[in-house]
Parts: C-alpha cells; sequence; structure tokens
C-alpha cells in the first residue's frame, strides 16, 4: 500500500496522520527501531475494524534490515497489542504470493495460514495473487499457556 513514486513531503503527511488515526480508534502505527541505536528500520501497524473488533496487520522493512528478525519480532509484539490492549478478537495480514519472506514472518508470529485470493490486486499493471494469514485471540492466548 506504499505509494510508487514516493514523492518529497508524502512521509510527512503520513506522520502526521498516524496520531488522529489512533485517537480515532482507525488504526495503531509504530516505529520499528534497532535496540542498540534507535535507527529507523520500519514501520508496523494494525488497520482497526472496531465494529467487528478485528485488525488488520500490515509492515514495511528497509531493505538493508531483511532477515535479521525484525519484522516477526515486531509483529509478534503488534499481535500481543491487539489482543492485550485493544481487546481485538482477530488479527489478519495478507502477502504477495511472490513473497513468501513475508509469509514466514506471519507464521512465526503465530498467524495460520487461510488461502489464497487469486489476482486479487494490481500492482504495477501486473494482477497479483494475495496468501492470507490470521490469528484468533482464543488460539493466541491456547498458545501462551
Amino acid at each position: 500500500n506504499i505509494p510508487h513514486p514516493y514523492e518529497d513531503g508524502m512521509a510527512e503527511d503520513w506522520i502526521r496522520s498516524l496520531g488522529p488515526e489512533y485517537d480515532a480508534g482507525v488504526s495503531a502505527t509504530f516505529a520499528i527501531e534497532r535496540r542498540d541505536n534507535q535507527s529507523l528500520v520500519g514501520a508496523i501497524g494494525l488497520k482497526l475494524d472496531r465494529q467487528n473488533n478485528k485488525g488488520d496487520l500490515g509492515y514495511w522493512i528497509g531493505q538493508p534490515f531483511w532477515n535479521y528478525g525484525y519484522a516477526t519480532e515486531a509483529a509478534a509484539a503488534l499481535i500481543a497489542f491487539g489482543f492485550d490492549d485493544l481487546d481485538l478478537n482477530r488479527i489478519s495480514a495478507g502477502h504477495f504470493v511472490r513473497n513468501p519472506a513475508s509469509g514466514r514472518v506471519m507464521e512465526k508470529a503465530g498467524m495460520k495460514p487461510e488461502g489464497v485470493s487469486r489476482q486479487d490486486v494490481v500492482k504495477w499493471g501486473k494482477y497479483e495473487d494475495l496468501a492470507f494469514y490470521g490469528v484468533l485471540r482464543q488460539d493466541w492466548l491456547k498458545d501462551r499457556s
């Protein structure tokens, strides 16, 4: 969902929108930082559907930080936040089928595969299949004990 090309000023506009969206109960988005020097690695968030008590997890990690476990750690922490602090019942996520590493992140964070939606979106003029994952509060609580 990140626009491309990403033009000057778009990041600032996006950052300014995060506080009001959190206050309105629409989303909860956080920076992902390195512990040793607090440098930015990426971002992670939940788009919230309060009527149905669920959230859709999404994240991005800067390419130099791929394969270090940042996304998995952040996803697990955000899932815990969604269930413990936001009292959600379900958290879901999706990824392009051509990006299986993202699916591994979701599974390591405790999500289960739920299916594939074929040619679900168009990205750069090409139809893309999306794989979907989810976790329910009851399963997450059971796996924690």
